[in-house]
């Protein structure tokens, strides 16, 4: 049996999955290159998943050396996304399921054969591709990273949308709006719930962390957040808007006949075999209806503060300070800024046997079995301050309050602290210093918030460069002003930037990392709280102490190359340059 290729007439699919022959040739290959040591295969010996794999978990070797070594060995080319586009002639060769499976992006077409980039180019691995697109296979190697980016970039889920929209637009104007609604809660091959579909696995596959669904005139324009950008990647009719709207609204438990006032959702649904949780928020605007989903990965693994983009000596700092039996530490910054995920992080820092860990939400992002959490629900009464009062009687060490909205969680969540819990929160302002006067904003009395705050931490994410696509660039006067107005010169590797390629969807930027400023709560600072200072003057207080601004950190990330002072200059404001 073989994989159904393009002109084959073989239905059933053949997994052509990895065995312990490869994994025991994969090893002899990185053992006799120098790339691995003996000891290192035995330490992952245990593990699940490929070899590969095991051993850069593991830290052993780097995805791009372990690339390098095969097609050294193989010799064969190593992929270079920076100029390799692949083509749709190409893709048309493989369907998604079938290139994941085979661990294969098919990149280019010629007299000669298939180019195709693939994770293990051992002559039975390319054997297989063949055996599928019926051509001859020139192999190239490339990572497991940029593998996965290929593959989400390459098949669009959304590819189809067009047709769908045709079929929906085809049916009877007089019946249209009342088939729409039968088939958004009935019949799942309707062309709008295939389009629903599409635009949620495409956003997944492309790492959005948001969905737009907007009205705009006679059209509906769908966009996606992506590392913090929005990026327009639909333009349909404004005839199916609605309809839209209206199946959306079913997955999340919605009244689909208000059409005025917003309301709220939740959908879960797996997609691409990964559990996700699906925020869901509508509002009445010109035109329409406007729809947001706030896209939750259930399987995302959790960081560790190092990972955030923490400073060595900031994250150790911040370590000892959540190690402390009772205070509260707050975590500042704008919505989407990363907040929940340096909390989470924190938790699984404190998780231990020894510790009732407690912590309320709206919604619980991820679910930990060693932890109790409970889940804000306002029509049954459970709302911030009433279940931060349960939690008190519940023997808590460590509590989480998802996020500070009003004085009577502030004051709660206070007095948590001052009562020999450590209390661990966030709070939206723009930088350390403010979060600390949005408290005494609240009505909190500042001999309290003196007493129980031990440190603020304020947060941003910028994107980072595109590794793969980076190449030297003149900065434009303003971004040589910025840089040098926090003390930095010129990277030390020179100005870089990433050009866009295929792999960052020609963005020059993927993924982000979070800028960090922690302000600690010493005596001096206590004093200032309580006499109520120009903030100023805390601010002044704080860096002569050591703080070192959002704007400074992200500096510190320009100069090593991570990111670029554009996007900088873009994410965080800066007063006065």
């Amino acid at each position: 049996m073989r994989l159904k290729g393009k002109h084959s007439k073989v239905e059933e699919p053949l997994a052509v999955p990895r065995t312990d022959e490869d994994d025991e040739r994969l090893g002899r290959i990185l053992v006799a290159a120098g790339r691995v040591q003996p000891y290192q295969l035995d330490a992952v010996r245990g593990r699940s998943g490929a070899l590969g794999r095991r051993l850069v978990e593991s830290g052993a070797i780097t995805d791009e050396v372990l690339a390098r070594t095969l097609a050294e060995h193989h010799q064969v080319g190593v992929a270079d996304f920076r100029t390799l586009e692949p083509t749709a002639e190409a893709l048309a060769l493989l369907s998604r399921d079938q290139a994941v499976t085979l661990e294969a992006l098919p990149i280019s077409v010629d007299d000669a054969g298939v180019v195709v980039a693939v994770l293990d180019p051992a002559p039975e691995r390319v054997a297989a591709v063949v055996a599928v697109i019926e051509r001859p296979v020139r192999a190239l190697v490339t990572t497991r990273r940029d593998l996965d980016r290929g593959l989400a970039t390459s098949y669009r889920a959304t590819q189809d949308v067009g047709g769908q929209v045709q079929a929906f637009e085809a049916r009877d104007v007089l019946r249209r709006e009342a088939e729409a609604l039968a088939d958004v809660s009935v019949n799942e091959e309707a062309p709008v719930v295939r389009v629903v579909q599409s635009i949620i696995t495409q956003a997944l596959r492309d790492r959005a962390s948001d969905i737009h669904v907007e009205p705009a005139g006679e059209r509906v324009r769908v966009r996606y957040r992506i590392d913090g950008a929005l990026t327009e990647v639909l333009d349909l009719p404004a005839s199916i808007g609605p309809a839209i709207v209206s199946r959306v609204k079913i997955l999340g438990g919605m009244n689909i006949v208000e059409r005025r006032r917003p309301q709220d959702g939740q959908i879960s649904m797996d997609v691409d075999d990964r559990e996700i949780d699906i925020r869901v928020s509508t509002t009445a605007v010109v035109g329409g209806e406007k729809v947001v989903m706030r896209l939750l990965d259930k399987s995302r693994s959790l960081y560790d503060l190092e990972q955030l983009g923490m400073p060595a000596d900031t994250a150790a700092r911040y370590t000892q300070l959540i190690h402390s039996p009772f205070g509260m530490v707050i975590c500042a910054g704008p919505t989407g800024g990363g907040k929940t995920t340096t909390l989470y992080a924190s938790l699984g820092e404190l998780n231990s046997p020894e510790k009732n860990l407690m912590t309320i939400e709206d919604p619980v992002e991820y679910t930990f079995d060693s932890i109790n959490q409970i889940q804000i629900n306002e029509q049954a009464g459970i709302t911030f301050a009433g279940g931060l009062k349960s939690i008190l009687r519940q023997d808590p060490d460590v509590i989480l309050v998802g996020e500070i909205r009003d004085v009577d969680t502030a004051r709660i969540a206070v007095q948590s602290a001052l009562t020999g819990h450590f209390v661990l929160s966030s709070l939206h302002a723009t930088e350390a210093v403010s979060a600390l006067y949005r408290l005494l904003d609240m009505g909190i009395e500042a001999f309290l918030i003196a007493s129980s705050v031990t440190a603020v931490v304020a947060q941003r994410l910028v994107r980072r460069s595109c590794t793969s696509c980076l190449a030297p660039y003149q900065p434009s006067p303003d971004e040589l002003a910025f840089v040098q107005h926090f003390g930095s010169d010129e990277p030390i590797d020179g100005w870089l930037h990433g050009t866009g390629c295929h792999l960052c969807a020609h963005t020059g930027y993927l993924e982000r990392i979070g800028v960090y400023e922690m302000l600690v709560v010493t005596d001096e600072v206590r004093e200032l709280i309580v006499d109520r200072a120009p903030q100023d003057l805390m601010r002044k207080l704080a860096r002569n102490q050591g703080m070192r601004t959002l704007q400074e950190q992200a500096v510190r990330l320009v100069s090593d190359g991570t990111t670029t002072a554009a996007e900088v200059m873009r994410s965080i404001y800066v007063a006065g340059v």
